[in-house]
């Protein structure tokens, strides 16, 4: 049995393939990490397989069954099958546990964060103050970034903002099972105070006529003005729906009349 590391599963197969001499189908294989591309070029995985030959697998798997017939009779210990024994390549699962009682706190993942993030960034053509993460709650990490060129990295109408926030959050939230807080230079603080400027008049339709739903929200503000209307309404049916042209508004009714 051997454990092969590589970029791809095909070049792993290939490799299991030359190391054995013999064709991929005549191979008992368990893949054990399908490959990554990681985030940026960070975190990528290798992929891992453990090989051998069909044959031998089926000897050792019949040898295992004659000792169990024959022992069994005689002595009442379990018996260890050679092929349960995994020792030889314990390690190729270190990294799946990703989570230890050292660094569930969240206070040292924010700093893992913080310096990976810190890392990616040291050598873009911005002028960045250091990034800063902090745990915003339970369940979220606020990333900061500041400084003289923060701003670019918004984009007109946040373009560049929402592709950042796509990406850091799939990888936050693939990596450890956390939310995102995305601060570049107050963006996020303005546009939510606008958007909470814009839903007073929301607000009083609900209050008045049980119902309301907002205009067309870009992106960003609808995810903000979602969350504003679901922490003030957790009576009311509060939800996303598209126009025709792929618009985004919210509905905001009884939960009978959805």
């Amino acid at each position: 049995m051997k454990k092969i590391e590589a970029p791809s599963l095909e070049a792993a197969y290939s490799e299991a393939s030359r190391q054995f001499s013999c064709s991929v189908t005549e191979l008992d294989i368990v893949v054990v990490q399908h490959p990554s591309k990681g985030f940026l070029g960070l975190l990528r995985k290798q992929a891992v397989i453990v090989a051998r030959p069909k044959a031998a697998a089926e000897e050792t798997e019949e040898a295992a069954a004659l000792t169990v017939t024959e022992a069994a009779p005689e002595s009442p210990e379990p018996i260890v099958y050679p092929e349960d024994d995994d020792s030889e390549y314990a390690e190729v699962y270190a990294d799946e546990d990703h989570y230890t009682e050292e660094n569930d706190d969240l206070e040292l993942i924010a700093e893992e964060v913080e310096m990976k993030l810190n890392t990616l960034f040291e050598t873009i053509c911005f002028k960045l103050e250091p990034i800063r993460v902090s745990v915003y709650d339970d369940n979220t990490l606020l990333v900061e970034f500041n400084g003289e060129d923060a701003a670019l990295l918004i984009g007109k109408e946040g373009y560049r903002y929402k592709a950042l926030s796509y990406m850091l959050f799939n990888w936050i939230n693939a990596e450890y099972q956390l939310q995102l807080r995305l601060e570049i230079a107050e963006f996020l603080q303005n546009q939510e105070e606008s958007v909470a400027r814009y839903l007073t008049g929301v607000f009083e339709s609900i209050d008045r006529d049980g119902h309301a739903q907002t205009r067309v929200l870009d992106g960003v503000l609808v995810q903000i003005a979602l969350k504003q209307l679901r922490d003030r309404y957790h009576d009311k049916y509060v939800a996303i729906r598209t126009t025709r042209d792929g618009g985004k508004y919210i509905i905001i009714n009884d939960y009978h009349n959805y």
